[in-house]
This record gives structure tokens, sequence and C-alpha cells, in this order.
């Protein structure tokens, strides 16, 4: 009997992405899978519903959710559709089911086989199904095109008839996937762009992207890539020193976050209050409270003549292509289980046995 995979509509205000393209309907097809898909699930991200069916994917009436092995989604189906999904169906994307406890409850009681992304190991192997570097990219690219709209100034150095133009002074906390993007950008829009992160191995890849590192004396390397928890006295020191920086620049990308936590609190509401009227905060990490005080998620605020917007969801400004990344990226990840027509767990595959999420677990 061959395997149903669905893909579900995003349901979620302001989702535009897909979990899979006509592309990746194709490929897993040919894994020998029967590939269904919801009424404009692809619309939203430019994907029409015929180019799926040119491609043999089926057209899934509301019933189809309660007989598909395999569901793909970007965000979780709101508990009323995860409650129809049958037991032992396998559910993939970004589930966060720690974040609803009611959500939790249904994966746990419906026997079902969860595979939240964000928790995929950062390994090597695990790069091509990396769904929070794929989508942290455009999220970092689309900050840095607000930013830039937001400022009352140029970025590039201009020289014209009426005098020279100096080129904004830009600061990017953090320099993970986003952070790395937002400094790549910045610099091809001609500002002068600083990266800052407390994890001291981050030097060398903001240098090689035009960018200077600001060292303001506090390291902090963590597990997994990511930074770990400042002390009290790091913290203070930090906050001194950023806060004395902050009064040269135009404008602040922030982008510090680590999976699963609260954004970590960098640019107190006294920083901001010291920076020049003028000045503009995009901030990224809005979604998970945000790395600036003021931050008040999808909303943009005035503090002393400083603009703070908090961003939801980026990485949907750019549906097109961050649903074909992370279209791959789930792709990837189903052909681990996925073969022949069949599924088939190797729990002894960390990949699997580390992504899939169990109660208390």
């Amino acid at each position: 009997m061959a395997v149903d995979v669905l893909v579900v509509r995003e349901r979620a205000a302001g989702e535009r992405r897909v979990a899979m393209t006509p592309e990746t309907a194709r490929k897993l097809s040919a894994l020998g899978a029967t590939v269904w898909f919801e009424p404009a699930a692809g619309q939203a991200a430019g994907f029409p519903d015929q180019a799926y069916l040119d491609v043999g994917a089926q057209l899934a009436d509301d019933a189809r959710l309660a007989l598909a092995d395999i569901v793909l989604c970007v965000q979780p189906p709101d508990n009323a559709r995860l409650a129809q999904l049958k037991s032992g169906a396998s559910l993939v994307g970004m589930l966060h089911p720690q974040a609803d406890a009611e959500r939790a409850g249904l994966i746990q009681s419906r026997g079902l086989q969860a595979f939240p992304l964000e928790r995929l190991p950062r390994t090597t192997r695990a790069q091509s199904m990396d769904v929070l570097s794929s989508q942290a990219g455009m999220a970092g690219y689309k900050a840095t095109l607000i930013a830039a709209q937001r400022a009352p100034r140029f970025f590039p150095m201009l020289t014209t008839a009426a005098g020279t133009i100096r080129p904004s002074r830009v600061l990017v906390v953090g320099a993970g996937v986003a952070g790395l993007q937002a400094i790549a950008t910045a610099r091809r829009l001609g500002a002068q762009v600083e990266g800052f992160d407390v994890r001291p191995e981050t030097r060398e890849q903001i240098e090689s992207l035009g960018g200077k590192f600001l060292d303001l004396g506090v390291s902090a390397v963590g597990e997994g890539g990511y930074a770990r928890p400042l002390t009290e006295e790091e913290r203070a020191e930090q906050q001194r020193r950023l806060g004395e920086h902050l009064r040269l620049v135009d404008v602040v990308i922030c982008t510090a976050a680590v999976p699963g936590r609260p954004a970590p609190k960098i640019v107190t509401t006294a920083m901001v209050q010291g920076m020049k009227p003028g000045s503009v905060i995009v901030d990224l990490a809005a979604e998970t409270g945000g790395n600036c005080e003021a931050t008040r998620p999808g909303e943009v605020v005035d503090v002393n003549g400083v603009t703070i917007d908090g961003p939801l969801d980026l990485a949907s400004l750019g549906a097109v292509h961050a649903s074909e990344m992370y279209a791959r990226n789930l792709y990837n990840f189903v052909a681990l289980f996925l073969k022949d027509g069949a599924i088939g767990f190797d729990w002894d595959d960390e990949l699997l046995a580390r992504t899939r999420w169990v109660a208390g677990g």
C-alpha cells in the first residue's frame, strides 16, 4: 500500500510559506509516495495548484488529513486539525511542542511520530535538513532591507554636488546565520558595518564578509555552536561597553537567539535613550521576546526619536526562496525514513532519534 504524503496549507496569520514545492513533490513521488496537497497550499508562496498537478501530485479533500501517513507543515496545524491525524502518522515541521501543552498532549495521545526540525542536531550531515539556518538567512536579509527603509539616511557614502554624504554605521548584534546574512547585505548596500557576538570564533566570519568585529571583552562560548548565558559580571561589563558604542551607531540589527529559549536582552532601554535621534533598531529576535528591552513584537515604536521595529515572520516576506529552501530541508529529512514506497525508522540514526519528540524528552 502506497505511503500518502500530504502538505497542508498554512493557516497562521502572515504565514506565506509552504512545506512542499512542486520540485520536492516530484522527488517525494520518486521515493514511492503518493503526494497530496491541500487547495492553495503553495499559492501565497508563488506555487499555484496547477504546478503541483503538473508533477503528479493530487489535490486533497478535507478527509485526506485523517488518512495521510506523513504530514508536512511549516508551522504546526492548529489543535483541532492535529486531533484529526491518524494514530502513528508522522508530522514534520517546526512544531515547537513545548510551547503549547495541549499540542504536546495531542501529539502524545494520538501516538504521532512528531519531528520538530528545530531539534535537529547541528552536525555536518544535517546541514541539508537545517530549517533554522535556511530560514534565518532570509530573515537576516529582510531585516537589513527593513532597516535601510526605516533609516532616514543613505546606507552608502555618496559624493554629490551638495557635498559628501558619509556612509551609515550599522551594528549587527549576533553572528549566527541571520546575523552574517545581515552583515553581508548591509555591506552590499554600502554601509560601514560592525558585527558583535560573544563567541570570539565569529570574528573571522564577520571580517570575511567585510565587517569589523566589535570586541567588548566578553567571551561566552557554549555548546552546539550557541552562546552560553553570561554571568552577572560579564553582562554588566558588556552592557557598559555596548552602551557607549551605540551612541556612535546609526542602525542596529539584532539577531541573537538560542532555539527553545527567550531571546537574550542585550540592548537596554537606557542604551536606546542614549542613541542619536533618527537611529533605527530592527529586532529580528522579536518573535522570542527581542534582544532590545523596548521592542514590542509586531509593532514599530519610537523611543526618544529612535525607531524600534519588531517584525514577525520575516522569512515569509521572501516566501518563494524561503519555501524552496525549507521544502528541500524537509525532503532531505523525510528521505531518511521513506524509501521504496515504505516507511522505516532507523532509531540508531541520530538525526531521527534526536529530532523525534516524545513527552518529557
